[in-house]
């Protein structure tokens, strides 16, 4: 199968930034791994920076396609959200690089799906008691949480952020 170069290049920028952020990243290395030339990547992405957004975008919309959001199951979604982390720590490296070296930089995917997701709660749960918004912000900061500091048994973390969940929105 022949992958097209901008997906080369985004799947080259992936893993050179998730390694070394975006200060530290070098686009002739990127263009390197992904059997380019310099100019082709600014012909594709304008900037170091906007490539750098670009990539984050992408690895969320994996995230979005892989595990989609469950306003009925919440602590089963944080269940698959953790799992597919685990899998794919490269994500979670680039969103913290982009806190870092972007801060305030809105990233299109996320804030919209952000949204879609605290509408979903709404429908669902209402805001009388706990808003949507902060109950999703609780949920993904237990997620992110035992992302970054996993217990030594994973099917026992993964039981614990199941009952967490839980018993938040119980």
């Amino acid at each position: 199968m022949v992958v097209d170069t901008p997906r080369r290049i985004l799947d080259a920028a992936a893993d050179e930034f998730a390694e070394r952020g975006l200060a530290g990243a070098r686009v002739d290395r990127i263009a390197e791994r992904a059997g380019a030339n310099k100019q082709r990547i600014y012909a594709y992405f304008d900037s170091k920076d906007r490539l750098f957004d670009r990539v984050v975008e992408d690895q969320i919309e994996q995230l979005l396609d892989a595990v989609p959001f469950d306003a009925v199951d919440l602590p089963g979604y944080a269940v698959r959200l953790w799992q597919f982390n685990l899998a794919h720590p490269s994500l979670v490296r680039l969103l913290l690089w982009h806190a870092l070296e972007r801060p305030g930089e809105q990233l299109t995917h996320a804030a919209s799906s952000h949204a879609r997701k605290v509408a979903a709660l709404r429908a669902v749960r209402g805001d009388d008691d706990w808003p949507a918004e902060r109950l999703l912000g609780q949920v993904l900061g237990l997620v992110h949480g035992i992302t970054l500091a996993p217990g030594p048994d994973p099917e026992q973390t993964r039981a614990d952020l199941h009952r967490a969940v839980s018993r938040l929105v119980g």
